[in-house]
């Protein structure tokens, strides 16, 4: 029997009796075991490639297990199709957001189950649409309403709205990964109030993140995944973030913040009374020097990312310029960026970044085609020579460098965008969100590389949402709002206190 939540005494939910899934050569569950109660939230946590998705896949009746049974709500099955998932209740709220652009808020919620009135003709009730769509939004918390284009809504705005499709099905299990990936501190503590009012009304949630400090916050339970097998389980007092990592990865993690070899240096790239199309009245002036991690904080719409795109090239600015080593410096396109060495890792890395459907050395190779060339032919041999190196330096866990990056991890997909511009000559690196969906164990790795960059002299530019991270890598914050720099911080003054007083443009006392 589960034991009691919110008063229920009932047998579990959702039981998953040693799930057995392989692939030719692979195992990526071995015997798992997972029972979720009504009412409760289980935290399901471990490494990029632990087993996580799979077993979801196979809950969502995606993948169907080689071995094990599955039982929902007292029923035995072998396996579950798609349609017996939904029909059972069962809903996801993914961390790649499956939208569609050229459709509004309501019909995205909606596509495929529209409700329909006019007899025979079976036309889409827009109104009833509007009207559900504009109840779950308010829930929520979400700023915009059922007839916002979906091409207009921001990263964040995005996630919501998959949150809120996912409630309108009136779900008995929802299964959320990696939710507040693209949230505010203000948006992740709504939907914690929202996964309390779910929880309460007996709802029973799967909740997939690798931010260690919400599983801690929201789960009364833990379950910890790694190699495809169940490693651990914590409840209550137990669930904080060293218990969670050491299972995790099977190792205690030192602290984030790794200290510079040497004192910062000249400043590499300035940015001078900058201003962009999105706060055109307001500018910003600041510097990255040799050596230095600066972070850069400030609430999802501050314009962080805007600022990036004008840096790289990729927008222009509305007035303001650039210095390089001090001198005066023209950037007008992506191009023009990385031939002086200034490059960007996006936040979005798979949309912006990568070619999934190529191959790792293609990949590698893409910005910087003419040094693989010999009398203007690509050399195979060298692409090759060089992304076997990167591959090894980087530690890149991939078969092989013909691999597709499509198939790679979050971490090993991040190390392959680094790995072209470490190809080449960087002199500062502007990052967005480094460590998006990347697990504790990767996000070190990723630490690490960006701390060797700076000790090796490259300028690091870091924008991020996630407060620990920002306080934990950083050498000194630099905090946006709404378009311009509301005040610098040291580290002897790094808080979360201080860097939510500047990013809501209040001054420090």
């Amino acid at each position: 029997m589960a034991p009691a939540r919110n008063g229920h005494m009932d047998e579990p939910l959702l039981e998953l009796q040693d799930i057995t899934k392989t692939y030719p050569g692979v195992t990526a569950l071995d015997a798992v075991s997972f029972t979720l109660g009504r009412g409760e939230v289980v935290g399901l946590i471990g490494e990029n490639g632990a087993g996580k998705s799979t077993l979801m896949k196979v809950l969502g009746g995606v993948v169907e297990p080689s071995a094990g049974r599955i039982r929902l709500d007292g029923q035995d099955r072998r396996a579950l199709s798609v349609r017996e998932a939904i029909a059972g209740g069962i809903a996801f709220v993914h961390q790649e957001l499956n939208l569609f652009d050229n459709l509004d808020a309501a019909a995205n919620v909606f596509i495929g189950r529209e409700p329909r009135y006019g007899g025979p003709l079976r036309l889409i009730d827009r109104q009833a649409m509007r009207d559900k769509v504009r109840g779950l939004l308010a829930r929520i918390g979400a700023d915009f309403g059922p007839d916002a284009p979906v091409a207009d809504l921001s990263l964040a705005q995005r996630q919501l709205l998959e949150i809120a499709k996912a409630l309108s099905l009136d779900a008995r299990v929802v299964i959320m990964d990696e939710p507040t990936s693209s949230l505010t501190l203000s948006e992740t503590d709504r939907l914690m109030g929202v996964i309390a009012d779910l929880k309460k009304s007996g709802v029973s949630i799967i909740f997939i993140s690798h931010r260690l400090g919400e599983v801690k916050r929201c789960a009364d339970r833990v379950v910890v995944l790694r190699d495809g097998r169940t490693v651990g389980e914590l409840r209550g007092a137990e669930i904080e973030p060293p218990a969670m990592i050491r299972l995790m990865i099977g190792r205690d993690l030192k602290s984030l913040y790794i200290p510079p070899a040497t004192a910062p240096g000249t400043a590499i790239l300035e940015l001078v009374q900058l201003r962009t199309t999105t706060y055109p009245a307001h500018q910003v002036s600041l510097a990255v020097h040799s050596g230095e991690i600066l972070g850069l904080a400030g609430l999802v719409g501050s314009g962080r990312t805007e600022l990036a795109r004008v840096v790289f090239g990729i927008d222009r600015p509305v007035s303001g310029g650039f210095k390089l080593d001090g001198a005066p410096l023209a950037l007008g396109s992506p191009r023009e960026a990385i031939r002086r060495g200034i490059y960007l890792v996006p936040e979005d890395r798979k949309k912006l970044a990568l070619l999934l459907d190529v191959s790792l050395t293609g990949n590698i190779s893409l910005p910087d085609l003419q040094s693989y060339a010999r009398a203007t032919i690509i050399s195979p041999g060298l692409e090759a020579a060089n992304a076997e190196r990167q591959r090894q330096k980087l530690k890149i866990r991939t078969p092989g460098i013909a691999t597709e990056v499509g198939t790679l991890s979050g971490g090993n997909q991040q190390k392959a965008v680094l790995a072209k511009w470490l190809s080449m000559r960087p002199r500062c690196i502007i990052f967005d969100e480094p460590t998006r969906g990347i697990d504790v164990g990767a996000k070190n790795e990723i630490y690490q590389l960006m701390r060797g960059l700076a000790d090796s002299g490259v300028a690091i530019l870091m924008i991020s949402s996630d407060m620990e991270e920002v306080i934990g890598v950083s050498d000194r914050i630099a905090v946006m709002h709404e378009g311009s720099i509301s005040g610098f911080l040291d580290r002897g003054q790094f808080s979360e206190h201080n860097v939510l007083e500047l990013a809501v443009g209040h001054t420090l006392h």
